[in-house]
């Protein structure tokens, strides 16, 4: 049987430890569907279908990715693709609280899709699409915390 993951997040937007835990995933699982969370309470920069382009392009290289959306319960969506494992990163102790939660809410859900934690590189330890968004709000360098693309994507949503 294949060992399908889905690896799930608002990605708004996709940075480099985003993408580091994607392609560290990429070399476990024989497929990671990388997942944009369409979250109605949040007040995202990019729609989801930007999103969904911006996570493509950056990952086009990585054969066994696949780029989708969904609205509603993981666990639904991971059985629709039929994957058996959620792979979610961990950037500090302050991420595991709350990631405990989910998990175990997952696990009373269906017990048979697992959840596998990767600790964040070091370097992308402090890294999350909030501080990404301020820095490029007010025009400082994000060369080293997310790729190529996301940076234009980034500097044509601020340019006003």
């Amino acid at each position: 049987m294949a060992s399908i993951a889905v690896c799930p997040g608002s990605f708004d937007p996709i940075t480099l430890g985003h993408l580091d835990i994607i392609k560290r995933g990429a070399k476990v699982f024989d497929q990671v569907y990388v997942v944009v969370l369409n979250n109605s309470s949040k007040q995202p920069l990019f729609s989801v279908q930007e999103r969904i382009n911006l996570i493509n392009e950056v990952t086009k290289e990585i054969p066994n990715v696949k780029v989708d959306s969904f609205q509603g319960l993981l666990v639904d969506y991971a059985k629709s693709v039929k994957a058996n494992a959620i792979l979610r990163g961990l950037r500090a102790v302050s991420d595991f609280e709350y990631e405990m939660q989910i998990t175990s809410m997952n696990r009373v859900l269906d017990e048979e899709i697992e959840t596998f934690f990767v600790m964040t590189n070091n370097q992308y330890s402090f890294l999350s699409s909030s501080i990404v968004k301020e820095v490029a709000k007010y025009n400082g360098n994000i060369a080293d915390l997310v790729p190529h693309p996301v940076q234009k994507a980034l500097k044509e949503k601020f340019k006003n």
